[in-house]
């Protein structure tokens, strides 16, 4: 799984609206790279668990259409969004990364809910 290079992800989640049967959320993502050395983001997979137990999975290249590439001490934010058929859900998942010297490394995204503000706490 991961590896000895440090990476900070934090995930800022926000409940956009209500369209049909579907719940959008938007989601804020700050990553920091907390290595001596240049990194560059390739690939993500997140696991989107909805609240009926149905889960569903997303890969594919970067992140909004980009690969950044993050210098030693350097931080990258970005906003997208998720449609899900309940109100509560959660996500989590992992970013593929690649040093300059072509070392590929994951790291975790930890897991984070989705819930609209008149959902049920539990």
């Amino acid at each position: 799984m991961s590896n000895k290079i440090p990476v900070h992800v934090v995930a800022h989640p926000e409940f956009l609206g209500q369209h049909e049967d579907k719940f959008a959320f938007s989601y804020t993502i700050h990553i920091t790279n907390r290595s001596d050395q240049n990194i560059t983001l390739r690939n993500r997979h997140w696991v989107i668990t909805h609240a009926d137990g149905s889960v569903e999975e997303v890969m594919g290249e970067g992140v909004v259409g980009e690969t950044p590439e993050l210098a030693p001490g350097k931080s990258y934010s970005y906003t997208s969004g998720a449609v899900i058929p309940t109100r509560v859900g959660s996500m989590r998942g992992s970013y593929g990364f690649v040093t300059a010297d072509g070392q590929s490394f994951r790291t975790e995204i930890p897991e984070f809910t989705l819930q609209t503000p008149d959902a049920p706490l539990h």
